[in-house]
């Protein structure tokens, strides 16, 4: 792989963009996401998008060549939920493994086929471990603030079946995003480099946070710049911030994180804020 570091000292690399709009394009129906393999499944999986990469793998392929073609120089995996905290909402949390290895093979044999065409303009893979459906930092139950419903143990143990079903499948990154709560993405930071350390090889590491409001807080409350500073202490390709907010929204924030990062910063925001009608 062509040295990144040295690339971006150069220009500014382009991710490509949102998973869950592309794949409500399609219209998929309750049977797509089945398939033939879940035809009896018990559970409906309309919705779960990362099972696609094993139902529908041809969708998750045309999606990453789209956004290729459009200029991106790295695409995401399919894998946003494709933790088994995640996966348990549908029954299929057994599948994690599988479900990580294979959209990290998807978005890999898409990527090098535009690299081999392209040789001048390399494009690379992110392997995506999202926040999950819980929050380590925060009670569930408005009467009870010291309950949880996940430990940072459990955290712990789902993100290092993704991250290691990721690398086996080959992603130049590994990125920890949409952060709500910087307890989760600390689990996922501590699993990343436990994982590291069992497979002796690392890959560049990437961390997005999510500013929720005009507060210019996390979820769980923290500022940008106490994020930032939770976070640090591990060795970081970059620090960036996505999703909730558009660009416009985004900018002072970013320009706040530019001042302050000591790694790279990435910026992917929504395409704006949702109207009335939730477009």
């Amino acid at each position: 792989m062509k040295n990144i570091y040295e690339i971006t000292k150069k220009r500014i690399l382009i991710l490509d963009g949102a998973m869950g709009t592309m794949v409500q394009s399609y219209g998929l129906s309750e049977a797509d996401f089945r398939g033939k393999r879940f035809k009896n499944h018990l559970i409906d999986l309309k919705g779960n998008n990362d099972i696609l990469s094993l139902t529908k793998p041809k969708v998750i392929e045309e999606i990453h060549y789209k956004y290729l073609q459009a200029g991106a120089d790295l695409v995401s995996t399919n894998t946003f939920n494709a933790t088994r905290i995640s996966q348990a909402d549908y029954g299929i949390e057994s599948l994690t493994n599988e479900i990580n290895y294979e959209a990290a093979k998807i978005a890999r044999k898409i990527a090098d086929k535009f690299t081999k065409d392209t040789l001048q303009k390399p494009r690379f893979v992110v392997g995506v471990l999202g926040p999950t459906n819980r929050t380590a930092s925060i009670s569930p139950d408005v009467n009870d603030p010291a309950a949880r419903n996940v430990t940072f143990d459990e955290l712990v143990e789902t993100y290092t079946e993704a991250a290691k079903a990721l690398m086996d499948g080959g992603v130049d990154f590994l990125m920890v995003e949409t952060v709500f709560d910087t307890l989760n993405a600390k689990a996922a930071l501590f699993a990343v480099h436990s994982v590291f350390d069992k497979i002796k090889k690392t890959v560049p590491v990437m961390v997005s946070g999510t500013i929720t409001d005009a507060s210019g807080r996390t979820l769980s409350g923290q500022t940008l710049e106490a994020f930032y500073y939770s976070i640090n202490h591990f060795p970081l390709f970059s620090v960036g911030l996505n999703c909730a907010l558009g660009a416009e929204q985004l900018q002072p924030y970013i320009e706040e994180l530019s001042y302050i990062s000591n790694s790279l910063v990435s910026f992917h925001p929504n395409a704006g804020l949702p109207n009335e009608l939730g477009e």
